[in-house]
């Protein structure tokens, strides 16, 4: 596939990722906290599964829902949301060094806010999630997708819009 300057399309990541239009970076968001949401959802009806049904404590049911969500959320807004063509196993490591750090600090802070000072486990699952929700989405658009965004199909597909859009401006 070609642009419309001639120059090939390759599936790797370009030196210079191409600079997001607000709209795009608009959707963006709306899309991460669109998928988040269903990801929030698989993680808390399955915490809740978890908590509830086979009354497992705190820690390991909400790691066990972490980790479902985390796959989930992973494997739609590497597709729709940024749009990257990158190396999954790459992008799924760099990932699993975010939750290298966060899993722990928040299981912690977790189990010390329910165990040792009686909070409501839901309302520390919420603002858990809310917590992971913004700091993730920062990590995965400036670090693990930063030089990525737009290289799969689709990706180029909606470059390839803009530039013809631009080229139609320009020429009126």
């Amino acid at each position: 596939m070609k642009k419309a300057d001639g120059k090939n399309l390759t599936a790797t990541a370009p030196e210079n990722p191409p600079r997001l239009t607000k709209k795009q970076n608009i959707l963006q968001a709306v899309k991460f906290a669109l998928f988040s949401a269903s990801a929030g959802i698989i993680q808390f009806v399955s915490f809740t599964l978890l908590h509830e049904v086979l009354k497992l404590p705190y820690w390991p049911g909400y790691l066990t829902a972490l980790v479902l969500s985390v796959l989930w959320n992973f494997t739609f807004n590497r597709k729709y949301t940024f749009k990257s063509a990158n190396n999954v196993p790459v992008a799924m490591l760099k990932v699993a060094c975010f939750y290298l750090v966060f899993t722990p600090l928040s299981t912690w802070w977790g189990d010390a806010l329910v165990d040792g000072l009686g909070w409501n486990e839901y309302l520390v699952l919420a603002g858990t999630m809310l917590i992971n929700f913004v700091t993730e989405f920062l990590y995965d658009r400036f670090f693990v997708f930063r030089k990525s965004i737009n290289t799969n199909e689709l990706g180029k597909k909606e470059q390839e819009k803009l530039a013809e859009q631009a080229a139609h401006q320009t020429q009126q």
